[in-house]
C-alpha cells in the first residue's frame, strides 16, 4: 500500500532564504512560492520525491510557529505516497494509529496519522490523481529517523506500515534499522540521548552522480563541505554539507552501484 515517499516538510523561518538555500543545495529550481492560511510554501522537486518549504507568515501559522519553536528549523513531518489511500487508513485504524480523516485538497487525497501513536514523528500518507513526473539528476537515498526505543520504532515501520526491512546491525555500539521504501530507505538509529521518549525525524541522505562534482558546485557556493570520503556502504562515496541546510543535518552520497 505504500509505495514510496512523496515529499517531506521543512519548516523555515524566512522562505525565500530556504528556497534560495534549497535551490542552490539541490541545483533544482522551486515552484513559485504561495500562501495559504498565512502559511508560504514552496516545492522543489528531486528525482524521487519532492522538498516541501513551509514558513509562517501571519497569525494563523500558529501551528508551525509552535514547531519552529519546538527544535527550530528542519525536517518536521514525512509524507508517503500510497496507490490505495482508504485501504491505508483502514490499515491504520486497524493497527491502532488513530488517522484523522481523509481530505481532498489541491488533486490528491491524504491523512495524518496520530502523532502520539507515531511516538512523535508526523506521519502523512498520500495519493495523488496523477502520477508525478520526476526528472532531477539529485534523488533521496535515506531519511534519517532518532529513536530512543528501536524496538519499538522496528516494530512501527515493519510490522505495522509494512516496510520492507532490509538491515538490522549495530555499527560502532549503535543499532541500525534500514527497511526500504520505493527505491529509497528509512533509516532507523538508536539515540538513547533522547530521555523524552519521543523519536525524531532528523537527516536526509541525497543521492549524487559525482560527489566530487557536487562537492565542488557546493564549496564555489559558498557552503561549508567536508572532503570526500568512502561511505559505511560499500560502492558509495559521501560528503557532509556542515551549513545551510535549514537545520536538516545533510550528506551527500554517490554510489556505483544499485541499491540492494
Amino acid at each position: 500500500m505504500i509505495t514510496g515517499f512523496d515529499h517531506v516538510v521543512i519548516a523555515v523561518r524566512d522562505i525565500e532564504r530556504g528556497v534560495s538555500l534549497y535551490e542552490t543545495l539541490l541545483d533544482r529550481t522551486a515552484q513559485q512560492a504561495l500562501v495559504r492560511d498565512d502559511v508560504a510554501t514552496a516545492l522543489i522537486d528531486t528525482r524521487n520525491l519532492a522538498v516541501e518549504l513551509m514558513a509562517p507568515v501571519g497569525p494563523g501559522a500558529s501551528r508551525l510557529e509552535a514547531a519552529l519553536q519546538d527544535g527550530g528549523e528542519g525536517l518536521k513531518s514525512l509524507v508517503f505516497a500510497t496507490d490505495d489511500i482508504e485501504r491505508l487508513h483502514g490499515r491504520c485504524e486497524r493497527i491502532g494509529l488513530a488517522p484523522d480523516a481523509i481530505i481532498e485538497r489541491d488533486g490528491a487525497c491524504s491523512f495524518r496519522a496520530n502523532t502520539e501513536r507515531t511516538h512523535g514523528v508526523r506521519l502523512f500518507f498520500m495519493q495523488r490523481s496523477q502520477t508525478r513526473e520526476f526528472s532531477a539528476a539529485v534523488g533521496l537515498d535515506h531519511i534519517v529517523i532518532r529513536t530512543p526505543n528501536p524496538e519499538r520504532a522496528g516494530a512501527l515501520y515493519g510490522a505495522r506500515l509494512g516496510l520492507d526491512m532490509r538491515l538490522d546491525r549495530e555499527v560502532a555500539g549503535r543499532r541500525l534499522m534500514f527497511f526500504r521504501c520505493g527505491d529509497a530507505i528509512v533509516e532507523i538509529v538508536h539515540d538513547p540521548a533522547l530521555t523524552d521518549d519521543r523519536d525524531k525525524l532528523w537527516g536526509i541522505s541525497w543521492r549524487v552522480a559525482n560527489a566530487d562534482a557536487a562537492r565542488a558546485r557546493l564549496a564555489e557556493a559558498g557552503l561549508d563541505v567536508s572532503e570526500v570520503r568512502p561511505g559505511m556502504k560499500p560502492g558509495t562515496r559521501v560528503f557532509t554539507v556542515r551549513d545551510k541546510t535549514c537545520g536538516v543535518p545533510t550528506l551527500m552520497i554517490e554510489t556505483t552501484r544499485k541499491p540492494d
